[in-house]
């Protein structure tokens, strides 16, 4: 017998209880005014951004930008933790007779050692790391590219690196004049023609704008912009397969040079990905990092030379990232400029004939509305803006090669001729011509003319580096406990990519960061108590 359908329930009801309902949430919605009411209604501040005309916005968006990398990273290395502590975990339940005192080696071999020995590499001094970094890129390279910048090919030469390439045994040093563009093309190619008559020499010009690893970008149809395009990628890559060719078997491709050469930017030119950190700041590469192109070449990503306190003034301001820190920014700014054409550089910063650099500080101070409390120019304000100006990869100078060609001291025409051996020259010669023609580089009228200070001597040896001043040591204390984020390491199936030293030991030897920024942030903080102290709150907030 079928059951009955069983009605559902009905929600009909007296208008009176209806009523009384509506009421009751009348009541409850006005008591909520009431209390909101009391209380002061607070809306989410908007951040207001940073205003196109604050000094130093550029700097203070990438140091937004850089602590923003951090936390990035600092995440990601907590998720590979993470990871390896449940592969460590479920090794141990299926071999229960392993103990985990067999296990820790590995770890510590990737540089994930145990936590009582991160006070070591704390108190060790970061330039010495770098050096014992360098030496294992330099030892580990079949190929070395010293790359250059090409508005001061000579000054980004380091003899005391290149000799301990060469005593190396049989390892290639090939050059790389990268910021081409930055350049005329007469001083491009008279460069060119002096630094092959010595070592193989190729013309690039890296790539800006790249895809990070792993995001999806909308692709839009537009030309690409002149930083956008890569210039000399197809020659260097020619270079390097007819090596491994000849060379029989896989090879490592070691990339070094001074700060803000352009390294890592090269390496993601030639991965077409942005698989290195970059950034205008000096020294973000702080140890070795092995990129996989394919399955034979390997590059390997180095940090940066360490300069010696012995070289002059302009050359400690241009190559080393602590200079303007342990320079006086006056000092190391008057020093560039003593080696430029003052013509060019008035009409390059748009400001009236000088007769000093403090007549030229004060004028530009005046020009961009640097000012300290009471009117005065801000005289330390305009030398770090021209100084992080010259150290960027915007303003094109350029300096002229010497009248005649005289081999380096440490390289004779044997070793010349070793160097070249397993290369086409001949390709790379077309490459390169190809090259120059491609790239537009700015004009000569336009451009300021540099007084090069000659090769720029380098430490690689631990022993030689000065030890701190107790002042600096203090501040690096008080910095570890606030970097607690690694070298990005990158790890994928189908590649091999990983990073060799500690991340954590890394950032704990992460030099001072640019005074220049902190400057920025003190001089926009004071600007807006004074004006407009209620409307903005410009903290460390967006750093």
């Amino acid at each position: 017998m079928k059951r009955p359908k069983l009605k559902k329930a009905s929600k009909r009801m007296t208008c009176h209880k209806r009523y009384k309902i509506q009421k009751k949430v009348r009541e409850h919605h006005r008591k909520l005014r009431k209390e909101a009411k009391k209380r002061g209604r607070k809306k989410p501040r908007k951040d207001p951004g940073v205003p196109n005309s604050a000094p130093f916005k550029e700097a203070l968006l990438r140091e937004a930008e850089l602590r923003k990398q951090r936390l990035e990273e600092l995440k990601h290395q907590q998720k590979l933790d993470r990871q390896k502590e449940q592969e460590k975990k479920r090794k141990l339940e299926t071999n229960p007779g392993v103990k985990p005192s067999n296990l820790e080696p590995v770890k510590e071999e990737f540089g994930q050692g145990k936590a009582k020995d991160k006070p070591k590499s704390g108190k060790q001094n970061p330039k010495k790391l770098y050096c014992q970094e360098l030496k294992k890129v330099i030892e580990a390279s079949d190929v070395v590219l010293e790359v250059l910048d090409a508005r001061d090919p000579l000054g980004c030469r380091c003899p005391q690196v290149e000799e301990a390439i060469i005593q190396g045994g049989q390892k290639k040093l090939v050059l790389v004049l990268n910021k081409s563009d930055l350049v005329p093309k007469e001083n491009l190619e008279n460069w060119l023609n002096y630094l092959k008559k010595e070592l193989p020499t190729v013309v690039f010009r890296a790539s800006t704008n790249l895809k990070d690893k792993g995001k999806i970008v909308k692709v839009r149809k537009r030309a690409p912009f002149k930083s956008e395009v890569c210039v000399g990628k197809d020659g260097l890559w020619k270079l390097l397969r007819g090596f491994q060719e000849a060379y029989g078997k896989a090879i490592q491709v070691g990339v070094i040079g001074f700060p803000n050469v352009g390294k890592s930017s090269i390496i993601n030119s030639l991965k077409q990905e942005r698989i290195c950190n970059v950034g205008v700041s000096m020294g973000l590469t702080r140890c070795m990092q092995v990129v996989s192109l394919d399955k034979q070449i390997t590059v390997l990503d180095s940090p940066s030379f360490i300069v010696s306190p012995l070289n002059s003034a302009s050359a400690l301001a241009l190559r080393s990232p602590a200079s303007i820190e342990v320079v006086k920014p006056v000092e190391a700014a008057s020093a560039i400029l003593s080696q430029a054409d003052a013509r060019q550089v008035v009409l390059k910063f748009t400001v009236p004939d000088f007769k000093n650099a403090l007549e030229f500080f004060t004028s530009l101070a005046q020009r961009r509305g640097l000012h300290r409390k009471g009117g005065s120019p801000n005289l330390e304000g305009a030398a770090k803006l021209m100084w992080s100006e010259w150290t960027g990869a915007s303003l094109a100078y350029y300096c002229h090669p010497p009248t005649s060609w005289t081999p380096s001291p440490h390289i004779n025409e044997g070793i010349a001729t070793n160097m070249k051996q397993g290369l086409n020259l001949e390709e790379l010669e077309k490459n390169n011509t190809h090259s120059v023609h491609t790239i537009r580089g700015p004009r000569l009228a336009s451009s300021i003319l540099f007084q090069s200070s000659g090769l720029t001597n380098g430490i690689i040896e631990e022993k030689d580096i000065p030890e701190e001043l107790p002042k600096q040591k203090e501040k690096q204390q008080q910095e570890e406990g606030e970097d607690c984020s690694d070298q990005e390491s990158v790890e994928e199936a189908g590649e091999k990519s990983s990073d060799v030293c500690g991340a954590e030991e890394a950032w704990e030897a992460l030099p001072e960061e640019s005074q220049a920024d902190e400057s920025a942030l003190s001089y926009i903080s004071d600007k807006m108590t004074e004006e407009e102290d209620d409307a903005y709150d410009f903290s460390t907030d967006y750093v």
